[in-house]
């Protein structure tokens, strides 16, 4: 089936990048064998091309054609081109607004992170936690962090991706702070909504056990 989309990522040294489109929910990978144009690919460009499902890899996009531009799309990349620091000064502006405005889902990540932290210290200063548990939960973190960033770079790659649920089972086992450090620094699963929701259910799921688990061993009045 031909489908539509966009060059969201381009790595010119490696020869290979993504495309996006709506009538696929991943990204796609392609490499500069599987492209048919006359200018090299780049980052926003619009084309066409075939989709086929490789093992476990994802989706591969082959026979990548670039679309023809209308008369209106040349203007404007033209007129883009012709004043870059106007371009410059919008991507600024644009970046600047988003760190202004921080997401609702986002805050309440680091208020449940909060008090997550706030009931592993109270517990440990009861003298209940044990280091070892303590080391154990940072090595459970780190783990995490890896996997996320393996994961982002398997993605670049074109290679095995590590499963969603396999992230989502270390969230859901205490993981999950490194999990959204790891979304932040490395900007990988920080977008897909589906991804996300379970996300914030494991990370629930996690304090409410700490929780539990904390008031549970509380001695009595």
């Amino acid at each position: 089936m031909n489908k539509q989309g966009t060059v969201i990522r381009w790595d010119s040294a490696k020869a290979f990048g993504f495309i996006r489109s709506p009538q696929t929910t991943a990204d796609i990978f392609f490499h500069i064998r599987d492209y048919r144009g006359d200018q090299p690919p780049r980052e926003g460009l619009a084309v066409s091309f075939e989709e086929i499902q490789v093992g476990g890899k994802g989706p591969r996009a082959m026979a990548v054609h670039a679309q023809q531009a209308t008369p209106q799309q040349r203007t404007t990349s033209t007129a883009g081109r012709s004043d870059p620091q106007s371009r410059d000064r919008t991507k600024a502006t644009g970046r600047s607004a988003a760190q202004a405005r921080p997401s609702t889902p986002s805050m309440a990540v680091w208020l449940l992170l909060a008090i997550w932290l706030g009931l592993l210290l109270w517990d440990a200063s009861n003298g209940r936690f044990t280091w070892m548990l303590l080391l154990a939960l940072a090595g459970l973190n780190m783990v995490t962090f890896l996997a996320y960033w393996q994961d982002k770079s398997a993605a670049r790659r074109g290679a095995w991706r590590t499963p969603e649920s396999t992230l989502h089972l270390l969230s859901l086992a205490g993981g999950w702070p490194a999990a959204r450090l790891a979304q932040q620094t490395l900007g990988h699963k920080s977008s897909k909504g589906s991804f996300l929701l379970v996300f914030g259910a494991t990370s629930l799921l996690n304090t409410a056990a700490l929780g539990a688990w904390v008031f549970q061993l509380l001695p009595p009045s």
